[in-house]
């Protein structure tokens, strides 16, 4: 009987695993021309460094590419499944061999499941340069790895993959006869694959094990050209129901504005109603989080001042957490947004100002409110009669600080809502006071 060949037998995430940089998909900033990885393998300069990221973005993977393309010596270590007995082997082993002239990198997978001591085991080794220690973890390292070993390794944040990085993960598997599915022609629609890449959830491995279960379980006649694979029929094999949402096209802009509309009309239900079929669909939280940034600054403004750190504030607890736990995090913010008092009286006079400006060009600033910086400048009237604010009560003086043209032109007119009715009170009270004040002058 003739052997199987042993690559075949292997899941399909394991034989998609890139081989090199240029294969490798994500990470631009640790990649790219000028990412410290490129620059290191391009160099052979390799450094022990901590993996810090999600599952299914790529530790393993790099740890693999860049000792094979420094031609280093690669050793897998897992923490889950070694003791201190199974270091001190290994250890030897890069010994040997660094007595050869040859460097080793240790790559010990989820090195946050090492307790103090054996952590402690690496550190002779890493500071004499006998180990090249490559960590993974998908925990803070902060909280997880001793201060002694992260004093000596470089930390490098690994992100979760976008979904349109998955989806070149998923087409190369799908197009790829010799180690991917391509061999089999199975075919599918482009928001087939969209949908797999949205399940996926920035987990490359995962996204390929989900494809590997459709190629293995597709019924006959479905996935050639003539029938691709569609939602419908990915809906029976991972067991759930799939949202058709094109990211690029309508439904997106469809949502996104429904989203947009019950929160500023302080409808809080629809507004995380929206905001969790975007989610479910497979919207970037991060886009839907700038969506919402924008819209404490157009929609709320000084109506409330804190909505704009509320909204900053979920985005970066997202950021920080990402799927699921930072999910609430938005939601958060969606409810705030939705409840606070509303005032668009910033968007308002954002654009008359802009308006004035295209219209008027470059008034020139009025001398009394530039800075006499030179003996020259003073002379010429720069900074004279000038008031400081802080030597007249309330650290306010009537003065003119726009062009002459504009003297008057009122941009910002707060609403009578929320915070923005004080900052009205107190602006009523300056205006009035300047009128005053010209009243008086005239009069003499």
């Amino acid at each position: 009987m003739k052997k199987p060949d042993e690559s075949i037998l292997q899941p399909l995430a394991e034989r998609m695993r890139p081989v090199s940089l240029a294969e490798f998909v994500g990470q631009r900033h640790i990649l790219g021309d000028h990412g410290l990885i490129a620059k290191a393998v391009e160099k052979d300069l390799v450094f022990s460094m901590i993996f810090w990221g999600p599952p299914g973005v790529g530790k393993t993977t790099l740890a693999r590419i860049i000792a094979r393309e420094t031609s280093s010596r690669f050793i897998h270590f897992s923490a889950v499944l070694a003791g201190v007995k199974d270091i001190r082997a290994v250890i030897e082993q890069a010994e040997e061999h660094h007595r050869q002239g040859l460097r080793t990198i240790l790559f010990v997978d989820e090195i946050h499941r090492f307790n103090k001591a054996q952590q402690d085991a690496f550190l002779p080794h890493v500071e004499s340069g006998r180990i090249v220690l490559i960590g993974a973890t998908t925990e803070n390292p902060s909280f997880e790895v001793i201060p002694a070993l992260m004093s000596r390794c470089t930390l490098l944040v690994l992100h979760r993959l976008t979904a349109s990085d998955i989806e070149v993960v998923l087409r190369r598997a799908i197009g790829d006869v010799e180690r991917g599915i391509g061999g089999q022609g199975i075919s599918l629609t482009d928001r087939a694959v969209s949908a797999l890449a949205a399940m996926a959830d920035g987990d490359a491995r995962f996204a390929l094990n989900l494809l590997e279960t459709v190629a293995t379980t597709l019924p006959a006649g479905i996935g050639t050209s003539d029938h691709p694979v569609d939602l419908p029929d990915l809906e029976p094999i991972v067991q759930k129901k799939l949202l058709h949402y094109d990211k690029s096209g309508e439904e997106h802009y469809n949502l996104i504005s429904a989203f947009h509309k019950s929160l500023r009309g302080s409808d809080p239900d629809a507004a995380i109603y929206w905001l969790e079929r975007m989610m479910a669909s497979g919207e970037d939280p991060l886009y839907i989080a700038r969506r919402m940034v924008r819209f404490a600054s157009e929609d709320v403004g000084i109506a409330d001042p804190f909505a704009l750190d509320v909204a900053l504030n979920a985005m970066d607890a997202f950021r920080f957490l990402g799927h699921p736990e930072g999910d609430l995090a938005l939601v958060q913010a969606a409810v705030y947004l939705a409840t606070a008092p509303k005032s668009n009286k910033l968007y308002e006079a954002h654009n008359r100002v802009k308006e004035t400006v295209r219209e008027s060009g470059s008034l020139p600033v009025p001398l009394h409110i530039r800075n006499p910086v030179t003996k020259l400048m003073a002379g010429l009237g720069y900074g004279r009669d000038y008031r400081y604010a802080h030597d007249h009560p309330d650290a306010w003086v009537p003065q003119e600080y726009l062009p002459d043209s504009l003297i008057g032109r009122r941009f910002y007119v707060p609403s009578n809502r929320g915070y923005e009715r004080q900052v009205k009170e107190r602006l009523d009270k300056w205006i009035e006071l300047k009128q005053s004040r010209k009243r008086q002058e005239y009069d003499r």
